[in-house]
Protein backbone atom coordinates (compact mmCIF):
# COMPACT_ATOMS: atom_id res chain seq x y z
CA UNK A 1 0.00 0.00 0.00
CA UNK A 2 1.21 3.50 -0.84
CA UNK A 3 -0.58 6.33 0.95
CA UNK A 4 0.27 9.94 1.84
CA UNK A 5 -1.62 11.32 4.84
CA UNK A 6 -1.47 14.85 6.24
CA UNK A 7 -2.80 15.59 9.72
CA UNK A 8 -3.31 19.25 10.61
CA UNK A 9 -4.68 21.21 13.53
CA UNK A 10 -3.52 23.46 16.33
CA UNK A 11 -1.48 22.85 19.44
CA UNK A 12 -3.20 20.74 22.10
CA UNK A 13 -5.57 18.86 19.78
CA UNK A 14 -3.57 15.63 19.70
CA UNK A 15 -2.49 15.68 16.06
CA UNK A 16 0.96 14.27 16.84
CA UNK A 17 -0.48 11.29 18.75
CA UNK A 18 -2.85 10.57 15.86
CA UNK A 19 0.00 10.63 13.35
CA UNK A 20 2.12 8.33 15.50
CA UNK A 21 -0.72 5.84 15.85
CA UNK A 22 -1.19 5.82 12.06
CA UNK A 23 2.54 5.35 11.46
CA UNK A 24 2.87 2.57 14.04
CA UNK A 25 -0.24 0.76 12.77
CA UNK A 26 1.03 0.89 9.17
CA UNK A 27 4.42 -0.50 10.28
CA UNK A 28 2.66 -3.23 12.26
CA UNK A 29 1.00 -4.27 8.99
CA UNK A 30 4.40 -4.49 7.30
CA UNK A 31 4.55 -1.16 5.47
CA UNK A 32 7.51 1.19 5.23
CA UNK A 33 6.68 4.53 6.86
CA UNK A 34 8.27 7.98 6.79
CA UNK A 35 6.88 10.74 9.00
CA UNK A 36 7.62 14.30 10.03
CA UNK A 37 6.00 16.99 12.14
CA UNK A 38 5.94 20.73 11.66
CA UNK A 39 4.99 22.00 15.08
CA UNK A 40 5.51 25.78 14.95
CA UNK A 41 4.00 27.64 17.90
CA UNK A 42 2.01 24.62 19.04
CA UNK A 43 2.18 25.44 22.74
CA UNK A 44 0.40 28.73 22.05
CA UNK A 45 -2.36 27.22 19.94
CA UNK A 46 -0.36 27.61 16.76
CA UNK A 47 -0.49 25.30 13.74
CA UNK A 48 0.64 21.69 13.89
CA UNK A 49 1.11 19.62 10.76
CA UNK A 50 2.17 15.98 10.56
CA UNK A 51 3.12 14.14 7.38
CA UNK A 52 2.80 10.35 7.24
CA UNK A 53 4.00 8.62 4.09
CA UNK A 54 3.27 4.91 3.83
CA UNK A 55 4.82 2.58 1.25
CA UNK A 56 7.95 2.09 -0.81
CA UNK A 57 7.28 4.98 -3.20
CA UNK A 58 8.09 7.65 -0.59
CA UNK A 59 11.72 8.69 -0.38
CA UNK A 60 11.34 11.66 1.99
CA UNK A 61 9.11 12.31 4.99
CA UNK A 62 7.45 15.46 3.60
CA UNK A 63 4.49 15.13 1.25
CA UNK A 64 4.90 17.16 -1.95
CA UNK A 65 2.17 19.56 -3.01
CA UNK A 66 -0.86 17.90 -4.63
CA UNK A 67 0.18 14.41 -3.46
CA UNK A 68 -1.76 13.78 -0.22
CA UNK A 69 -4.38 11.05 -0.53
CA UNK A 70 -5.99 12.07 2.75
CA UNK A 71 -6.04 15.10 5.02
CA UNK A 72 -7.31 14.66 8.57
CA UNK A 73 -8.18 18.19 9.67
CA UNK A 74 -8.73 19.00 13.32
CA UNK A 75 -9.61 22.65 12.60
CA UNK A 76 -11.30 24.01 9.43
CA UNK A 77 -8.95 26.97 8.87
CA UNK A 78 -5.96 24.64 9.13
CA UNK A 79 -7.46 22.39 6.45
CA UNK A 80 -7.86 25.38 4.13
CA UNK A 81 -4.29 26.47 4.91
CA UNK A 82 -2.96 23.02 3.96
CA UNK A 83 -5.30 22.23 1.07
CA UNK A 84 -2.49 22.67 -1.46
CA UNK A 85 -1.16 19.28 -0.32
CA UNK A 86 -4.33 17.39 -1.31
CA UNK A 87 -4.25 15.43 -4.53
CA UNK A 88 -6.93 15.80 -7.17
CA UNK A 89 -8.54 12.51 -6.09
CA UNK A 90 -7.83 12.98 -2.38
CA UNK A 91 -10.34 13.58 0.39
CA UNK A 92 -10.33 15.47 3.68
CA UNK A 93 -11.87 14.44 6.99
CA UNK A 94 -12.76 17.81 8.53
CA UNK A 95 -13.76 18.78 12.04
CA UNK A 96 -16.22 21.67 11.52
CA UNK A 97 -15.80 22.99 15.07
CA UNK A 98 -13.31 25.89 14.99
CA UNK A 99 -10.59 26.73 17.48
CA UNK A 100 -10.56 30.50 17.76
CA UNK A 101 -7.05 31.96 17.83
CA UNK A 102 -5.96 34.27 20.63
CA UNK A 103 -5.99 37.15 18.13
CA UNK A 104 -9.77 36.69 17.74
CA UNK A 105 -10.34 38.08 21.24
CA UNK A 106 -8.26 41.14 20.34
CA UNK A 107 -9.33 41.81 16.75
CA UNK A 108 -12.91 40.51 16.98
CA UNK A 109 -12.81 39.28 13.39
CA UNK A 110 -15.90 37.13 13.91
CA UNK A 111 -14.10 33.90 12.95
CA UNK A 112 -16.37 30.94 13.57
CA UNK A 113 -15.17 28.54 10.90
CA UNK A 114 -18.28 28.80 8.70
CA UNK A 115 -16.51 30.52 5.80
CA UNK A 116 -13.79 27.86 5.83
CA UNK A 117 -16.32 25.03 5.86
CA UNK A 118 -18.28 26.66 3.01
CA UNK A 119 -15.10 26.98 0.95
CA UNK A 120 -14.24 23.32 1.56
CA UNK A 121 -17.77 22.18 0.65
CA UNK A 122 -17.50 23.96 -2.68
CA UNK A 123 -13.96 22.96 -3.57
CA UNK A 124 -12.90 19.74 -1.86
CA UNK A 125 -14.14 16.18 -1.47
CA UNK A 126 -14.77 16.05 2.30
CA UNK A 127 -16.27 14.11 5.16
CA UNK A 128 -17.46 16.68 7.70
CA UNK A 129 -17.72 15.92 11.41
CA UNK A 130 -19.06 18.19 14.15
CA UNK A 131 -16.28 17.38 16.58
CA UNK A 132 -17.66 19.38 19.51
CA UNK A 133 -21.03 17.63 19.40
CA UNK A 134 -19.54 14.15 19.06
CA UNK A 135 -16.95 14.76 21.80
CA UNK A 136 -19.62 16.10 24.13
CA UNK A 137 -21.30 12.70 23.87
CA UNK A 138 -17.96 11.05 24.70
CA UNK A 139 -17.41 13.29 27.72
CA UNK A 140 -14.38 15.33 26.61
CA UNK A 141 -12.99 17.26 23.66
CA UNK A 142 -9.70 15.46 24.36
CA UNK A 143 -11.01 12.49 22.37
CA UNK A 144 -11.23 14.50 19.13
CA UNK A 145 -7.98 13.08 17.72
CA UNK A 146 -9.05 9.47 18.19
CA UNK A 147 -12.58 10.23 16.99
CA UNK A 148 -11.27 11.71 13.70
CA UNK A 149 -8.83 8.83 13.34
CA UNK A 150 -11.84 6.52 13.59
CA UNK A 151 -13.72 8.50 10.94
CA UNK A 152 -10.76 8.22 8.55
CA UNK A 153 -10.47 4.48 9.20
CA UNK A 154 -14.20 3.89 8.88
CA UNK A 155 -14.34 5.72 5.56
CA UNK A 156 -11.89 3.20 4.09
CA UNK A 157 -9.58 6.04 3.00
CA UNK A 158 -6.93 5.33 5.65
CA UNK A 159 -6.19 1.84 4.35
CA UNK A 160 -5.30 0.35 7.75
CA UNK A 161 -7.30 -2.33 9.55
CA UNK A 162 -9.50 -1.28 12.46
CA UNK A 163 -8.02 -3.96 14.72
CA UNK A 164 -4.46 -2.84 14.05
CA UNK A 165 -5.25 0.76 14.98
CA UNK A 166 -7.06 -0.32 18.15
CA UNK A 167 -3.95 -2.28 19.19
CA UNK A 168 -1.78 0.81 18.72
CA UNK A 169 -4.24 2.95 20.70
CA UNK A 170 -3.92 0.48 23.60
CA UNK A 171 -0.13 0.79 23.47
CA UNK A 172 -0.02 4.60 23.29
CA UNK A 173 -2.64 5.93 25.71
CA UNK A 174 -2.64 5.62 29.49
CA UNK A 175 -4.29 2.45 30.73
CA UNK A 176 -7.12 4.30 32.49
CA UNK A 177 -8.08 5.99 29.19
CA UNK A 178 -7.99 2.92 26.94
CA UNK A 179 -11.72 2.19 27.17
CA UNK A 180 -12.72 5.82 26.52
CA UNK A 181 -10.36 6.10 23.55
CA UNK A 182 -11.59 2.79 22.17
CA UNK A 183 -15.16 4.11 22.37
CA UNK A 184 -14.08 7.34 20.63
CA UNK A 185 -12.40 5.42 17.83
CA UNK A 186 -15.36 3.08 17.30
CA UNK A 187 -17.78 6.04 17.35
CA UNK A 188 -15.71 7.73 14.66
CA UNK A 189 -15.43 4.49 12.72
CA UNK A 190 -19.22 4.23 12.54
CA UNK A 191 -19.48 7.86 11.38
CA UNK A 192 -16.88 7.31 8.65
CA UNK A 193 -18.47 4.07 7.54
CA UNK A 194 -21.90 5.70 7.22
CA UNK A 195 -20.96 9.02 5.60
CA UNK A 196 -20.53 9.81 1.97
CA UNK A 197 -17.98 12.42 0.94
CA UNK A 198 -19.37 15.76 -0.21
Amino acid sequence: MNKDILICGVGGQGTVLASRIIAAAAMAEGSTVHSAETIGMAQRGGPVTSHVRIGDEAYSPLIPNKKADLIIGFEPAEVVRNINYLSRDGIAVVNTSPVKPVTESLLKSGYDGTEMVSYLKENVNCIFVDGNTECEKLGSVKFLNILLLGVAAGSGKLGIKKETILEEIKKRVKEKFIDANTEAFLTGYEIGDAKETR
